[in-house]
């Protein structure tokens, strides 16, 4: 066992596209953007937490277990949008999902319970930019080809993140698991590998940006709906 309580993984480090911006040149963007982005994202996160502890009980931070970086197990944080215990009743947000709190079904559209991930950044567990972390379920399942995926660090987005921002409608509400493993696993794991082997600096600050955009483009949505409504 690690020094976290977390199962040791097997350590392999394959070749990288851009080695040196991936272990050195991004690793230092990554710190100093979030030391940069730490004071406006408290700002944010203070309220979010409030409104997390009066919505529903348990837990404001919600810590996962996920593969990381040289396939090592890792604890990414959020800010729990789900009821207490709710990964026990199936890994995978169905459509209108019952588990979703009030607040989480705003702070997931919008991104919001990824903030703390901050932290995570911090630590050098993840990037801002970067294959999406999953599951050990799935980590465990990686065939060769895919293993490049744990070449580079996890990130915040990346392009299955914008391909998929609407992941709960494609699974609908029936079997979400099976329809997230037959619909959308294979190609989310092809776009991983493509970042993993092309990974630079202009792929990393297109995605970034291209991500804000859709944040706020969902920002707008909602508040339309609101005025619809």
């Amino acid at each position: 066992m690690s020094k976290d309580g977390l199962p040791e993984m097997p350590y392999w480090d394959g070749p990288l596209s851009h080695p040196f911006y991936s272990k050195v040149i991004k690793r230092v963007l990554d710190f100093l953007l979030a030391l940069i982005l730490l004071i406006p994202g408290l700002v944010l996160m203070l309220p979010l937490a409030l409104w997390v502890r009066l919505d529903s009980p348990g837990p404001v931070i919600y810590k996962a277990v996920r593969g990381g970086y040289h396939n090592q197990p890792f604890r990414i944080y959020k800010f729990r949008s789900m009821v207490v215990d709710a990964d026990k009743t199936g890994g995978c947000t169905a459509k209108n999902d019952s588990r979703v709190t009030r607040a989480g079904r705003v702070m997931r559209r919008l991104k919001l319970d990824e903030l703390p991930q901050l932290f995570n950044i911090l630590k050098g567990d993840m990037s801002f930019v970067g294959p999406r972390p999953e599951l050990l379920l799935y980590t465990t399942q990686y065939t060769k080809e895919q293993e490049c995926i744990m070449w580079v660090r996890p990130g915040i987005t990346d392009r299955s993140s914008i391909v998929y921002i609407a992941q709960d409608e494609i699974v609908g509400e029936e079997d979400p698991v099976a329809n997230f493993e037959k619909l959308i696993l294979p190609e989310k794991n092809r776009l991983r590998v493509e970042y993993a082997r092309s990974q630079s600096f202009p792929l990393d600050a297109g995605l970034f940006w291209e991500t804000i955009r859709g944040v706020f483009g969902k920002a707008g949505d909602m508040a339309k709906e609101k005025k619809r409504a």
